[in-house]
């Protein structure tokens, strides 16, 4: 099979990955358009379009038509059983030609990709939303990270018999690493404003008593201003950029609290459900976060974490000092927290139901064996 992103591999993109990798009754290989520098990249990634002038116009070929000889030669080299497109636009891209070579096709939609751009105005948005119904009916199965996520995909054309909502899951390990805390929060993700960034910064500098360390991971647009807001907030706050996924874990591992403040973002963009929150619970800690989106399905309110409205700063604070003031609190929480990640996200059973709706969408698409002739 043919594991499909247009950008092979952005390093916040962990999840896909760790996916693919997984798999054990499914043999895949990663395709991209373009190879990005990161460090998920991989010198095996089959990349159809090389760096320069020829093959830079033969992908922006392929974004507006929807078709290309190159990506149908790659295809035609790899001979996929299956092709995994992640993301719906990402998805439209390869769908034409997967159809062509009669190939079925799977797509996840993650978030913005059914949130976000399907809002855009103008042309641009049209164009959009015609591309993603296109994809929606030439896949097999429409796979949702979460419950709203496949609300989602439904508003946005999505035949509802489709449509799966499937967790990706993460890897738990065996046991909680034993090693010293060195930091009393942590956040990760990309510095975009779903990400509420500056609510969580605005939290910390609320809280009373001795200053909570805050370790912050990612990068993005964003990060720059962010900086600037812990300064000027005088928050004791660490900025470590992009790492690759062993140092994130690390990192995990020696905090007390993940904080996920995610919100509504002003141009519509919304979370699917947040890998960071599991891979943290996996870890035994606690989470802070939000009611939005796919979150609630995986924080528990009071048992798992502690969640607040979106956009709510103070509230964020209430939560942050409940936790960071009662140990019992956030070790039982914490422990909690990887039950139930271990129970409804370990990434070894969901890939192995990932792999039964890959046979689901074969099954489907292999012709019925022909009726013995009467005599």
């Amino acid at each position: 099979m043919a594991i499909w992103r247009s950008a092979m591999l952005p390093g916040s993109e962990t999840f896909i990955r760790a996916q693919g990798d997984a798999l054990t009754r499914w043999s895949s290989a990663y395709v991209g358009a373009t190879r990005i520098d990161s460090a998920l990249s991989r010198p095996d990634d089959v990349i159809v379009f090389p760096d320069g002038p020829a093959g830079r116009r033969d992908f922006l070929g392929l974004r507006l038509a929807g078709t290309s000889p190159r990506l149908r030669a790659v295809l035609t080299r790899v001979r996929p059983d299956l092709v995994h497109a992640h993301f719906g636009g990402d998805g439209w891209l390869i769908s034409r030609t997967a159809q062509q070579a009669g190939v079925p096709l799977i797509v996840t939609v993650h978030g913005h990709d059914v949130t976000r751009q399907p809002l855009s105005p103008g042309l641009h948005g049209l164009r959009y939303r015609r591309n993603l119904r296109s994809v929606f009916d030439r896949a097999a199965l429409v796979i949702a990270v979460s419950e709203v996520i496949r609300d989602r995909a439904e508003a946005c054309g999505a035949d509802p018999a489709k449509i799966r909502v499937h967790y990706t899951g993460v890897a738990v390990p065996p046991a909680v690493p034993m090693v010293p805390k060195r930091w009393d929060v942590a956040f990760v993700g990309r510095f975009v404003a779903k990400k509420g960034v500056d609510d969580l910064l605005t939290a910390l500098s609320r809280l009373t008593g001795p200053r909570p360390r805050a370790v912050l991971i990612g990068d993005g647009p964003l990060l720059p201003e962010m900086r600037a807001l812990a300064e000027h907030l005088d928050v004791d706050a660490t900025f470590l950029g992009s790492l690759p996924p062993e140092s994130v874990q690390r990192h995990l591992a020696e905090s007390r609290i993940l904080a996920a403040p995610s919100r509504t973002a002003p141009d519509g963009d919304t979370e699917g459900l947040p890998t960071t929150i599991l891979e943290a619970a996996a870890l035994g800690l606690p989470v802070v976060a939000t009611r939005h989106s796919g979150i609630p399905e995986a924080v528990l309110d009071g048992r798992t974490g502690l969640l607040t409205a979106e956009a709510d700063p103070p509230a964020l604070a209430a939560s942050l000092s409940r936790l960071l003031g009662d140990t019992d609190l956030r070790h039982r929480m914490g422990a909690q927290a990887r039950d139930h990640v271990s129970t409804h996200f370990d990434l070894r059973t969901q890939t192995l139901r990932l792999e039964s709706l890959y046979d689901e969408a074969t099954a489907a698409a292999r012709p019925l064996p022909a009726r013995p002739s009467r005599p």
